[in-house]
């Protein structure tokens, strides 16, 4: 038998040391070589550590949220014969998400909540032995629950999160409480690492250190909206379109007249960087928190291809599928509640950028039209902005040539 020391490798970017996310083995456990042994995570990145050998786990650097260094021991595993020490393996990137001072890093699963790796499929094969269909992540999340699979009824063909969730609200029944009665829940800690502490800590740098300012203005988009459901309408194989790409061309054609809104901000070099292309930040909610892919070049871009750039990066960083340089760079952002938009939103602006654009709910109200009043479909639309680098009365300017051209929509595709 030999003991082998798996120190943490040079993962790039010039870093000294990295986070532990979370381990995917504990001490006793068998390992295979490639095996996946933990995350870690930079101030940009999330890498998932293999495992160079087969063996035993015999020791763990630390807890999930400890740093460890580069070049320091991070896991030992016991194995059989003397063999050579292998080379340290190329860490493989994982999921993303915003990083510290604006930049962006992989997005570290919640191993809290969740220490499993991803959901597989269950075999149907099992349901003819009388055995419990679960995915090898619920049933990880169960034993840390203590929950005994076999008295969870599932709502489909296999046991699912949804349905532990159940359980642990409503009991062995799972039914449904009667009214007036809200399920009671012990009071738990969690603790705030990962992507969850690169996002606390980006909000507050960004809120400590720049002076924000909101304006709102009120829309009418009745118009915008008439024309958004023609062009569903004759959209043929292509994605449908929302608010987001005719809001995210207004915003392109308006900028060249606001340089200033487009930029990042250096505070440090005392450095403004006033940015000709346009690389807008989309903030898109996951299971895992707050990220921000980036459409590169928004202002080359038609409707329709911002539209299926929109469902792209959403869906991969849903996935956890998204590459790093499409979650970093962005030079504006844009974030958008949907439905849940409410009447008016006061974002935080995504340092090093200095400005964010929030569009909020759209609601129908009686207006005045001459001496008659109409039915019309108005929209809040929010901008914070970094008061260092830009004056309200520009601000307020830029949301008005936005406006108009909102407004009229037929100028949105104009040459």
């Amino acid at each position: 038998m030999a003991l082998f020391t798996f120190r943490l490798p040079d993962i790039g970017e010039g870093i000294a040391e990295a986070e532990i996310v979370g381990w995917h083995v504990k001490v006793g456990d068998r390992v295979e070589e490639d095996q996946p042994i933990a995350d870690m995570m930079t101030d940009k990145a999330t890498v998932e550590m293999e495992s160079p050998v087969a063996g035993t786990v015999v020791r763990l650097a630390g807890e999930p949220g400890q740093q460890i260094a580069i070049g320091s021991m991070l896991v030992e595993i016991e194995t059989e014969g003397e063999g050579e020490t292998p080379a340290p393996p190329s860490p493989l990137p994982s999921r993303e998400g915003p990083g510290v001072d604006g930049e962006r890093s992989e997005l570290a699963p919640a191993f809290e909540e969740q220490p499993a790796p991803p959901e597989a499929t269950p075999d149907p094969s099992l349901r003819e032995k009388g055995e419990v269909l679960a995915s090898p992540a619920v049933r990880a999340r169960a034993k840390q629950l203590g929950i005994d699979l076999a008295q969870v009824k599932p709502s489909g063909d296999h046991i699912r999160h949804s349905d532990l969730d159940a359980f642990l609200l409503y009991g062995a029944g799972q039914g449904y409480r009667p009214a007036g009665r809200a399920a009671r829940r012990a009071d738990e800690e969690v603790k705030v690492i990962g992507l969850r502490r690169r996002i606390a800590e980006n909000m507050a740098a960004s809120k400590r250190a720049i002076p924000h300012f909101s304006y709102v203005e009120e829309i009418d988009v009745t118009a915008l909206e008439e024309t958004r459901e023609q062009l569903n309408a004759h959209r043929g194989e292509r994605p449908k379109l929302t608010l987001l790409p005719l809001l995210i061309v207004a915003i392109c054609r308006a900028l060249p007249d606001f340089p200033m809104l487009n930029a990042r901000y250096d505070d440090e070099a005392g450095v403004v960087t006033r940015h000709g292309a346009v690389h807008m930040g989309i903030a898109t909610q996951t299971d895992a928190g707050l990220m921000v892919p980036v459409i590169r070049d928004a202002q080359d871009r038609n409707v329709w291809q911002l539209a299926a750039e929109i469902k792209r990066l959403a869906d991969a960083v849903r996935a956890g599928k998204a590459r790093s340089d499409e979650l970093s760079g962005s030079t504006l952002t844009l974030t958008s509640l949907g439905p849940l938009g409410g009447v008016a939103t006061t974002p935080v602006i995504n340092r090093p950028e200095v400005a964010i654009i929030g569009p909020n709910r759209i609601v129908e109200r009686p207006v005045f039209r001459g001496k008659e009043v109409v039915p019309a479909k108005l929209m809040n639309l929010s901008i914070s902005c970094d008061h260092r680098v830009v004056d309200g009365w520009d601000a307020a300017s830029f949301v008005q040539a936005v406006r108009k051209l909102l407004e009229t929509p037929v100028l949105l595709f104009a040459d």
